[in-house]
Order: C-alpha cells, then sequence, then structure tokens
C-alpha cells in the first residue's frame, strides 16, 4: 500500500504557485491552499485528507483517473472536484486555471460518520466527482478560503465550525456508510472515565465545551453524550458544574483566597455566577461555606 502524502506534500506532486494557505493558522483537522496551476499531466498519490478543489478562474477540460477508469469534464468558474480519501488519482489538464483546496482530515470525517449513524463502527467512501455544482460546498469553501486570506480573530474556531458543516454535507450527499456494528448503548471504559476525569481537572479553570470532552477520549459528540450518561447519569453540563463546585468548595474552606480567585481558579464568569450556582445547587454561598470552615473572610 503506498504511503499516504499529507496536504503540504502535495506540492511536489502537483507544482503550482501558491497563492493563499492556512499555514500556521492554529486550525485542526481542516487545511486550506489556493494555486495557480499552468497546464499539467500528474500523479498525486494518495491522500490522509479527503481534498475539494474549488475552480475559482480560468476553464479547462479536466481528464482524471481513478482505479483504472479515466474521465472528462470540462471545469470551469464554480465548479468542484471532490478526491476521495486514500486513493491514487491521475490528471490531466491544458489551460492555466486558480483553484483553492480544502483539505478535511480522516479524523474529523470518521467523527462525523460515528455521528451521523449513532454507531462506533462504520466504514465511509466518499463518492468520486471529477465536476459538479453544490452551492453549500462552494459556499463553505469560499468562506474557509476567506478566513484563511483575512486571518481574522477567532478563525481557527469559526473554520473548524464550517469544515464540521461541510463534512456532515458530503456525508449527507456524496458518501457511501457501510454499518459494521450494532453494539448497545453502554458506560465509558475506566480508561476512558480516567483521562475524561484528567482533562476535566486540567481545564476547570476554562470553558469546557462537550465537543472538547468527547474528543479528549476520542469519541463524536453524539456518541460520547450517550455513552456519558450511561456511565454517570448526568449530562455532560452537570458533571462539569459539579466538578467546579467541588473545586470551589475544598478551596474556599482550605485557602484564604479572595471569592474572586476562587471563581476563576474554577470556571466561574466572576463571584458574583459562583454565588448564584452554589445557593442554586448546595443551598449556601461562598462567603458562609468560607465560615463555617473557620477561615476568615478575606479583606475585598
Amino acid at each position: 500500500m503506498s504511503t499516504l502524502i499529507t496536504p503540504r506534500d502535495l506540492p511536489t506532486w502537483v507544482p503550482g504557485r501558491v497563492l493563499s494557505a492556512s499555514d500556521g493558522l492554529g486550525w485542526k483537522d481542516v487545511a486550506h491552499r489556493a494555486y495557480l496551476y499552468t497546464g499539467l499531466d500528474v500523479l498525486v498519490p494518495p491522500m490522509d485528507h479527503c481534498m475539494i478543489v474549488r475552480y475559482r478562474s480560468g476553464q479547462t477540460p479536466m481528464d482524471r483517473q481513478v482505479e483504472g477508469r479515466w474521465s472528462r469534464k470540462k471545469c470551469v468558474p464554480g465548479d468542484f472536484s471532490l478526491l476521495t480519501h486514500a486513493e491514487m488519482s491521475h490528471w490531466h489538464w491544458t489551460e492555466c486555471i486558480s483553484v483553492s483546496h480544502t483539505y478535511l482530515s480522516g479524523a474529523l470525517m470518521q467523527r462525523v460518520a460515528v455521528d451521523i449513524t449513532g454507531r462506533s463502527m462504520v466504514d465511509v467512501r466518499l463518492q468520486d466527482v471529477l465536476q459538479a455544482q453544490d452551492p453549500i460546498v462552494t459556499g463553505i469553501v469560499d468562506a474557509i478560503t476567506a478566513e484563511a486570506e483575512q486571518c481574522a480573530p477567532g478563525g481557527n474556531i469559526y473554520v473548524e465550525g464550517l469544515a464540521l458543516q461541510l463534512a456532515v454535507h458530503l456525508f449527507r450527499k456524496y458518501a457511501c456508510i457501510d454499518i459494521r456494528d450494532d453494539t448497545p448503548v453502554g458506560p465509558l471504559a475506566p480508561r476512558q472515565i480516567r483521562r475524561l476525569d484528567e482533562y476535566v481537572e486540567a481545564h476547570l479553570h476554562k470553558g469546557i465545551t462537550i465537543e472538547q470532552m468527547a474528543e479528549a477520549i476520542g469519541l463524536g459528540v453524539w456518541t460520547f453524550s450517550k455513552h456519558f450518561r450511561a456511565s454517570t447519569g448526568m449530562s455532560p453540563h452537570e458533571y462539569v458544574v459539579r466538578r467546579r463546585l467541588e473545586r470551589a468548595a475544598r478551596l474556599l474552606t482550605s485557602d484564604a483566597q479572595a471569592i474572586k480567585q476562587v471563581a476563576a481558579m474554577c470556571g466561574f464568569a466572576d463571584q458574583a455566577h459562583l454565588t448564584r450556582v452554589m445557593r442554586s445547587r448546595m443551598g449556601t454561598t461562598p462567603a458562609c461555606l468560607r465560615k463555617a470552615g473557620g477561615l476568615r473572610p478575606e479583606q475585598e
């Protein structure tokens, strides 16, 4: 089996002038590059990402061979091609074209497949598409391209959301999914619980999302939520809130730090937020808990 190449390796086999790229922007499971190409005849080894080619300017007859079969289309601005994961392909075109590439990782595609099917074991294969028009695909790809060019604040978070939308759409319209397992919902494995506990404890002072919790133990969000409730009898959100309150209670009864500092260390927005949650969940307040622990109120 041929070694899989990465998006950064692609220019070795398909030389062109790079117009824009997401290199160094901190994106996860999605990448972008735009190229200006002259006419080429190239072999592209199997990739570790699936690739969407969006034709931006110029037009050309495009020949592509996948699994021994040649196909030809005329590609014009607004069209896109879909290069499936881990497939060798042969491309030939004669005219100058400008294109953008959007790459989605195999890990992202697998997580989305698991979430869509609700099954832990699935085989997914995207259809081979040489030339098509789909405003949803090109709209998302263009938004990802714009983020790579603008480098705006929060771009990595925004792009990861776009990549998730794109992956879901590709599965809905261009994928064949074979379910290989119908394991009933059960609790998480002890090692997964330990890893999750360690992750939450290390990040409790920050905002923790269900997506981050699921990723910490290698599951999709939908699957994680089901197994987590089977393990704990509560939602991930309730679990995090309880852990925040447990830490706050320990600090308030054993440490003389200001209540506002305790709130920040436990991931609450501010002292008032901590007070509201503690009163509603525990029937007390930070000040009362501190007093009951025998510590003097801090000087505000």
